[in-house]
Formats: C-alpha cells, structure tokens, sequence
C-alpha cells in the first residue's frame, strides 16, 4: 500500500465525518471547503498553535502527500527557531519598506534610509521577489551584481555599493526580529569593493572670497521676480553652506526658525543650529558671520518680518528656514547654483571637476582643517561624519596639518 492510501486509510477509520481527514494522531487535518475545488489543511505544532494553509491539489491522495510535507517541514523549521511557514524574499522585503518608511517619517537618517528604500525597490525585488532569502547561495549574488550594473549600465562607485550592502543586511535584520530566518543562517552578502569615488572638488580661499563678491550684485540681477528671489535665496542657502558645513539638501532644507537658538559659553554668544539629516540629529556651532543671513531671510519672510530679529529664537517660529517672500520653499536650488557657477566662471574646478553645491560642505572641511586646524574629532561632530571618514577622505590636508606642525 502506498503512503498515501496508507494515510488515508488510517484517517478514514479515526472519524466520522466524511469531509476531515485525519492524519499523524490527529495533529494534521486534510478538508475541502464546498466553495472550492482544492483541499486544505491544517497542522498543530509543538507550540500547541494551530496553523492552516492549502495543498493546492484537487486530488486527496496528492493532497494528504503534501499536507504530511507541510507538517513535517513546519515542525523542522520550529526545531530551527524558524517561522513555521517560510517567508519568500517579497513578503520580507515588503516588512523592510514598511520599516524603514516608518522611521523615514520620522526623519531619523532619512537620506540613508531612503536610498535603502530605492535599492530594494528598483533592484532586489525585480529580481529576487518569489525566492527564498535562506535557500540565496554565493552563486546567486554574483548573478544578482551582474544583472544590477547592467540595469545601472555602470559600474557603481564604492559608497553606491555600501548602500546596497546596508540595505541588504536590513532585510536579514528583519527576517531575523520577525523568526523568518535563524540567526545561525548563513545569508551570503553583497559586495562593498568598488570604484574609488573622487572627492568633490573645492574651492580655494580666493575662489570663495571672488564668490562671496560676486553674488552680492549677482542675486540682484533676476530678470523677474520668482528669479530674483531664487537668487536671493541662492545667496543666503551658500553662505549658510559655508558657514556651518551641513549637507545641502534634506539636511540643510529641513531647517526651521526654531531649530536655531543662542549659545553662551564663556560670556561669548554662538549662533547653534540643530541639523537632522542622514546619519540623525545633531547641535552645530554656526561662523559668526551666519548671524547676517538669517537677518536677511528675516526681513524677506513677510510672514514673520514683524517679529524682532531676537525675538524670533524665543517665540519658537516653526516655519522653514530657506523659502521666498511668499512662505514657497523650492524642492532644488541645483539649476539655479549652476547658473551662478556659469556666470561667475568658478563651475569647473583646475583638475576640471564640475562642482556642486556638495562642494562647499567640502571647503568648509578644507577650511577647517587647514585655516582654523580644528581637531578631526571635532570636525566630525560638527558635520555629522565619523572621524574615520573625515581622515579617509582628508588624509592628504591632515598630513598636511602635520607638516605644518612638525617643520
């Protein structure tokens, strides 16, 4: 007699009912709802929960087949640690994104987070979506890389891969808190060696001091009004860029009137700015000469142009920091930085690097380390960054610095 006549045999002369098939004493159940053609089963666990799926099969003696599989495989995958029911890579990817989305909303390193977002998205869901994380060996990542710079149609830079990386070890870290998978699996990982990115290139102190010139009769010169007021704008968003070294972007338009406050130290008063972006929030010292463009946007914001200048760190106004006179705040000010990047003749550095507004958070690292010598650990404090990076990224300046200290 096979196994499954054997099974169902046995279950036909443990009840009565027709319509439930018992299986394993009783702990698997084969039954078929009248509105379907497949039958279903359910199995009781070690737990004492009971858990159903279907066999998706038509036939009862391929059913009580695959519903012993089903139990087997369950009880094997409690023994693990492991959820009863394996997960496929889009059901945990789908448990990430909301994840990740949830602390996205509540701006904790939204730049890193949203790029994790773009890479599960655009790349491992299209690709891995109805496998299964704990069944993935080496062979399918070299795969999975190759099929991904195809799509890129390049080959990406380290900190690209990095991203990737992170971004694949939340989704082990998921399926791992919600017991998909045990924390003995053996998942494979992406690769991190890539392309060497070139740093930014920078401006020197001539460079920013022929800028700082030049826009003050350049962002007067708007041909209309939303133009003129992008010039503005423009003015004040740089300077604040040079003044503080936050990230441009999310980091530096994320700042409102009341995330800036007075800082005494010593009877001297420091302008401190607090900054959430992509690696969290963070206080930093502003450059004294920051205090002039907020007076600036003062005076142009209509909505709080009324208030005392000192008055608005104590009433706590929540309105965002960089807009124009009408409360608008652009989602970009990139095409308007090119054009003065154009007119003023400073868009290619002397190695013919374009530069960005990236650039400047750049200088101000430059400047920091070699005008001001500000210790490393400091340095990384201010602007957000570990001081492994900042010594990666500047080991050229920080030799420099002590060259300098040491003739």
């Amino acid at each position: 007699m096979t196994y499954a006549k054997l099974n169902q045999y046995s279950a036909l002369n443990h009840t009565s009912n027709p319509n439930l098939i018992y299986l394993r004493d009783g702990e698997v159940v084969v039954y078929r709802r009248s509105a379907s053609p497949l039958y279903q089963c359910r199995y009781k666990l070690a737990d004492g929960q009971w858990h159903r799926q279907s066999t998706r099969k038509a036939s009862i003696e391929k059913a009580v087949i695959v519903a012993c599989l089903l139990y087997d495989e369950a009880r094997f995958r409690q023994k693990l640690g492991l959820a009863h029911k394996a997960q496929t890579f889009a059901q945990i990817a789908h448990g990430t994104l909301i994840e990740l989305r949830a602390q996205i909303d509540l701006k904790r390193g939204r730049g890193a987070l949203d790029s994790y977002v773009t890479c599960i998205e655009k790349y491992f869901l299209p690709y891995f979506a109805d496998k299964r994380m704990e069944e993935l060996v080496h062979k399918d990542i070299i795969e999975f890389e190759v099929w991904r710079n195809r799509q890129m149609n390049k080959q990406p830079k380290a900190s690209t891969l990095n991203n990737f990386a992170s971004a694949w070890n939340r989704l082990i870290k998921t399926a791992i808190d919600r017991g998909y998978l045990s924390e003995n699996a053996t998942i494979p990982r992406l690769t991190t060696q890539g392309i060497k990115s070139n740093p930014r290139p920078a401006f020197n102190r001539t460079e920013i001091d022929s800028l700082l010139t030049y826009m003050k009769t350049w962002c007067v010169g708007g041909r209309v009004g939303i133009d003129s007021e992008m010039r503005l704008l423009l003015r004040d968003y740089i300077e604040m860029l040079l003044y503080t070294g936050i990230r441009h972007g999310t980091e530096a338009m994320g700042i409102c009137w009341n995330n800036i406050e007075w800082h005494t130290d010593k009877q001297v008063r420091y302008l401190r700015l607090w900054v959430d972006g992509k690696t969290g929030g963070r206080w930093l010292i502003a450059k004294h000469k920051a205090v002039e463009v907020l007076e600036r946007l003062h005076k142009r914001q209509t909505d709080i142009c009324n208030i005392e200048f000192e008055e608005l760190f104590k009433t706590r106004v929540k309105h965002k920091l960089f807009r124009i006179s009408n409360n608008y705040q652009p989602p970009s000010l990139n095409g308007t930085f090119r054009r003065l990047m154009r007119d003023c003749g400073l868009l290619k550095s002397n190695e013919g690097q374009t530069r960005t507004l990236y650039s400047l958070r750049h200088t101000y690292a430059t400047f920091e380390l070699l005008e001001n010598h500000t210790d490393i650990h400091t340095l990384a404090k201010q602007m957000g960054n570990s001081a492994a990076m900042i010594e990666r990224h500047y080991s050229k300046l920080t030799a420099t610095m002590a060259a300098e200290r040491l003739a």
